[in-house]
């Protein structure tokens, strides 16, 4: 393995740069202040929003100084503007990053991920429940180049280092996984890749780093979809990452080179976002749990899988390395008999929701149900998912736990009845 691709000891820390929080507060502080400087811009609360393509430079010193760090600066609208930059300072702050990147989605800062440690010849694991599009980019996007993939079921813990070849890269996590929410031993997994050289990044969408501290726990990289819980109202498109001073400028150099950066609303409205996040997540987790902990009594559901239940696989790592849940999670129906559930009997209980309507994505103040099928996207695990019930993937809203539990049970009425 080259050396520039090795992993270094961690040296990130939060609150330098533009914190604006200094580092030195409660996070619930921290979110409010993070990524903005009111007197450096006549005293107004919120960074300015730039629409700009084209940047001026009032002498040739001024262009090529911009030129030497164009990320730093305003050098060229593909770079970022000083609200980008805001929104980067303000999550590497939270993440525990000393420096931060955003992208036009979560996939883009994914696709940054991937390119930024491999090359043809490489090798990469990722672990079997990684988000579908994480899934997709490593088939396609790195198999096209030359870059070999391996599945790994999430609960190997240091196991997984049987996996690691000499041409080994990079371990991609997600925790928890996607659709079925197990947890990995993630401690175990981070020592096991740094002890073999491996780079390690996590997808830390649904924890966000107010519940999980990926770096802290001694990942090289921390994305995720800020479309999500970040930006918290499912009207903007948005990928944030940060990194360890050592990966940072692999993922750097792979950002610009994918040209791929948000629009300046969207950056504002990510900090705009930013500012309720504490409070949001914590309605989240508790309307999340309440309606977990109704739907494992219901005689029509025969698994709930959520992190913070007993239940749920990986239970005791969530325990430990989570400060807090969201509002994701599935329930698994029961099957009236052994043969396979018919759509229109799931049709019978979806397409009637009130509060409950069906979409891609989550993290917004909406309730969303989404009916899945881990099996078109696993590799190590697909035969945990044969002759199962239909799976549910929940997201529980801002609206009232009562409206939501009412709306819930209506629906299962309809699926028992349609049988």
């Amino acid at each position: 393995m080259s050396d520039d691709h090795k992993p270094q000891p961690a040296s990130a820390s939060a609150g330098d740069g533009h914190d604006g929080a200094g580092g030195r507060f409660g996070e619930d502080t921290r979110v409010v202040h993070v990524g903005r400087d009111p007197f450096a811009n006549h005293g107004i609360v919120n960074p300015p929003v730039h629409h700009a393509s084209t940047v001026l430079f009032p002498t040739l010193e001024a262009m090529v100084a911009a030129a030497a760090d164009p990320t730093r600066g305003v050098y060229y609208g593909r770079y970022g503007t000083p609200i980008t930059h805001a929104l980067e300072d303000a999550y590497a702050s939270l993440a525990g990053g000393r420096r931060g990147v955003a992208l036009a989605s979560g996939k883009t800062a994914l696709m940054a991920v991937l390119a930024a440690f491999t090359r043809a010849g490489d090798h990469v694991v990722l672990l079997d429940n990684v988000y579908e599009p994480t899934r997709a980019l490593a088939d396609q996007f790195l198999g096209r180049y030359g870059v070999d993939v391996t599945y790994a079921d999430p609960m190997l813990g240091a196991d997984i280092a049987t996996l690691f070849r000499p041409n080994t890269r990079l371990l991609m996590l997600e925790a928890p996984g996607s659709l079925t929410f197990e947890v990995p031993d993630l401690p175990a997994m981070i020592a096991a890749a740094r002890t073999a050289g491996v780079r390690t990044a996590l997808d830390n969408s649904w924890a966000t780093p107010l519940y999980l501290k990926p770096l802290a726990m001694g990942v090289d990289v921390v994305m995720e979809a800020g479309t999500k819980y970040l930006v918290g109202h499912s009207d903007a498109m948005l990928g944030v990452l940060s990194a360890t001073d050592d990966a940072f400028p692999f993922i750097r150099k792979a950002a610009s080179e994918i040209g791929a950066p948000p629009g300046p609303d969207d950056c504002y409205l990510a900090l705009r976002g930013l500012r309720t996040l504490s409070v949001r997540m914590a309605r989240h987790q508790e309307t999340g749990l309440t309606l977990a902990r109704h739907l494992a009594g219901h005689d029509m559901v025969s698994r709930v899988l959520h992190p913070a239940l007993p239940d749920c696989p990986g239970h005791d790592a969530f325990l430990r390395d989570f400060k807090g849940a969201s509002g994701l999670f599935a329930i698994e129906l029961v099957r009236p008999d052994d043969r396979p559930v018919p759509r229109a009997r799931i049709a019978a209980m979806v397409d009637d929701m009130v509060l409950f309507k069906m979409g891609f994505s989550w993290g917004g103040f909406e309730s969303l149900v989404l009916p899945v099928d881990p099996r078109r996207a696993r590799t190590a695990t697909r035969s945990n998912w044969e002759d199962r019930g239909p799976l549910l993937r929940i997201h529980a809203g801002l609206e009232d736990p009562a409206d939501l539990i009412a709306d819930l049970d209506a629906g299962l009425a309809r699926y028992a009845a349609a049988g």
